[in-house]
């Protein structure tokens, strides 16, 4: 059996996308998504925790996240974990860690400000291209985040 290198996330954007064009002619768009745990204490206390992921989308998928993704839309990410060496400007040597994506969805509803523009649409690349997909203009909900549910489940 081989080995698995995956990753799906749910979060929000934390700010705009960056988006550029490589001297090969690549388009590239970088982003960060905040995905937040909810869990309370034993003595009923709320508490959080926000972790951060930068993501980076190539091809076509670049295009289409610099097209709709703005800060504080909701996305699912699947892809990849990659982790980078770079040497910094006073000769560090420093670690980055990221998502490289493969397939985006959109979520969110219409009436929440989350209107794409078009229906149901996905681009299935080859190499590096990914998948996108937009929700339909329809009422149906959204998954939610962990943060809408509290409850005393133990597990």
């Amino acid at each position: 059996m081989g080995s698995l290198n995956k990753v799906i996330l749910i979060g929000n954007l934390g700010k705009d996308p960056e988006t550029k064009v490589t001297q090969n002619g690549k388009s590239v768009a970088r982003f960060s998504i905040a995905t937040t745990e909810t869990w309370k204490t034993q003595e009923g206390e709320k508490q959080q925790k926000t972790e951060w992921h930068q993501i980076v989308a190539w091809n076509k998928l670049a295009e289409i996240v610099g097209k709709y993704l703005r800060k504080g839309k909701q996305v699912m990410i699947e892809g990849r974990i990659q982790y980078r060496e770079y040497t910094d400007n006073d000769n560090v040597k420093r670690n980055f860690t990221e998502i490289q994506c493969d397939n985006l969805v959109m979520l969110g509803r219409a009436e929440d400000g989350n209107n794409y523009g078009y229906g149901e649409d996905t681009y299935k690349g080859k190499s590096g291209g990914g998948t996108a997909t937009a929700p339909q203009n329809s009422p149906q909900s959204a998954p939610q985040s962990n943060a809408d549910y509290d409850d005393d489940i133990p597990f």
